[in-house]
């Protein structure tokens, strides 16, 4: 049976994206562009093999996820 490999990617709504990227790139080292920040790994079972993972914060009043809704 095949594997998950990869989560693809962390996005989430914010009030404040860009200060949010601005504390990550602060505090924990965070490489941020307009997007958030893209992690390349190696993979365990093929290390010549790279994977990715984008790490994108979004104002929280986006309909980028719709029809999805926070639950609180």
């Amino acid at each position: 049976m095949k594997k998950v490999t990869g989560i693809g990617g962390i996005f989430f709504k914010t009030k404040d994206p860009i200060a949010t990227k601005e504390w990550y790139a602060k505090h924990l080292g965070f490489n941020t562009d307009e997007y958030g920040a893209s992690f390349t790994f190696r993979k365990n079972e093929n290390p010549d093999k790279k994977g990715y993972l984008q790490w994108s914060p979004f104002k929280d009043d986006t309909d980028y996820f719709a029809p999805r809704r926070k639950i609180l």
